[in-house]
């Protein structure tokens, strides 16, 4: 009776180096995510300013020293230009100067952009304060002395028998109450005042694009059964994820049909590229184009923190693919209907278009078909005999 021999056990070296291997992965992995929160710091925050010459230089100094580098400060004609550029998401804020030295000042911020930039403009509000404040008692304190001083000169005169000089009209002064106005121009929905619906619901969509791209990649056979995949999953998904993130949460305030549309062309951006290099490369294309689109695209997607945060150039990069693209157009369809979004959609139709055409084209799959042909059907091997009976006697 013949026993099976046991399975030859793993070398010591191999099992050593696996683990020291999946150490380095897992600390990638946290290395992506926290990267760029722990790199991330303000610069060159696009805030506009307007008033006088003389107050509006007052406030870049200021600024210039309390923000070391963290706004810029640029000049505009008026309130309704500063509102503008809120709209069409070309200044996170403004800072609106009066005229008179009474006139109060108003800070406009819109926390749907950014509530970390809103948490600047407050400060930047709480300073102009303070500088008011400071001014208010210095001229206080003239007048109480300028008035000490002609009471002074009236005792004086008195004591001496003299006639005292009074002025004809008692001199009075008044102190002025000038606080500082915060407007907010894009508050976040009721629903979702923290605007946490709208930030964590990134993160689905990428695993959501990935996860189908992966799944039509490995499971579908035929190129263009899996280009209707792509196509079905991104247009179903765009509707569900639209009526959760809309109608239930609250986080997307936009026209269902324009959130829905958006949603659905960033999923298919991220599928379509994981399908496409599955095309490209076969199985290791689909690793690529997943650990490309959760580890890279989307840490540098900016849906946390404004893009300003991000150390050059990978803000702008981020920008460029689908996770970004899709973030940005979402807050700027919900929030700043005003604000430009052709490029958002560009970008997203263009990476789309271009995965489901490298869908299409499949030429590793092509490559494999014509390997296989090239080979030629493999050999049908020999029918074995059955064992021979032995004759009765």
């Amino acid at each position: 009776m013949s026993t099976a021999s046991a399975p030859a056990r793993t070398p010591w070296l191999r099992a050593i180096a696996l683990g020291v291997g999946l150490s380095l992965i897992v600390g990638g992995i946290l290395l992506a995510f926290a990267w760029p929160s722990l790199t991330a710091s303000a610069e060159d925050l696009p805030v506009g300013i307007v008033g006088p010459d003389a107050s509006v230089a007052q406030v870049e100094e200021a600024v210039d020293e309390k923000a070391d580098g963290a706004v810029e400060l640029i000049r505009y004609d008026d309130r309704d230009a500063a509102v503008t550029a809120i709209e069409h998401r070309e200044a996170y804020g403004e800072i609106v100067l009066g005229d008179a030295p009474t006139d109060a000042p108003e800070v406009l911020k819109a926390t749907a952009a950014s509530t970390q930039v809103a948490g600047v403009l407050d400060g930047l509000a709480a300073q102009l304060q303070k500088q008011i404040d400071a001014q208010i008692r210095i001229q206080v304190e003239q007048g109480v002395q300028q008035l000490q001083a002609t009471m002074g000169a009236a005792l004086q005169a008195a004591m001496a028998g003299q006639r005292p000089q009074l002025p004809q009209t008692p001199e009075t002064f008044e102190i002025p109450t000038v606080t500082v106005v915060v407007t907010d121009l894009a508050p976040y929905s009721d629903a979702d005042p923290q605007g946490v619906g709208l930030t964590v619901s990134i993160f689905p969509l990428v695993i959501g694009g990935v996860l189908g791209g992966v799944l039509l990649s490995l499971t579908v056979t035929g190129v263009w059964r899996r280009l209707v995949g792509v196509l079905v999953y991104s247009a179903s998904a765009g509707l569900v994820l639209t009526g959760i993130l809309q109608t239930w949460v609250g986080a997307l305030q936009a026209d269902f049909w324009a959130d829905a549309a958006a949603i659905a062309l960033t999923i298919a951006a991220i599928a379509s590229t994981v399908t496409a290099l599955s095309g490209l490369f076969g199985r290791p294309g689909v690793a690529v184009g997943a650990v490309s689109m959760i580890l890279f695209a989307n840490p540098l997607s900016a849906a946390n923190v404004p893009v300003e945060f991000l150390l050059e150039p990978w803000g702008t990069i981020g920008q460029w693919m689908p996770p970004g693209a899709g973030a940005t157009l979402l807050r700027e369809l919900s929030y700043f209907p005003d604000a430009d979004v052709s490029q958002q959609w560009l970008l997203l139709g263009g990476w789309a278009l271009g995965g489901l055409v490298l869908t299409a084209l499949d030429p590793a799959g092509r490559r494999a078909a014509r390997t296989a042909a090239a080979a030629g059907p493999e050999p049908a091997s020999a029918p074995v005999a059955p064992p021979a009976v032995p004759a009765s006697v």
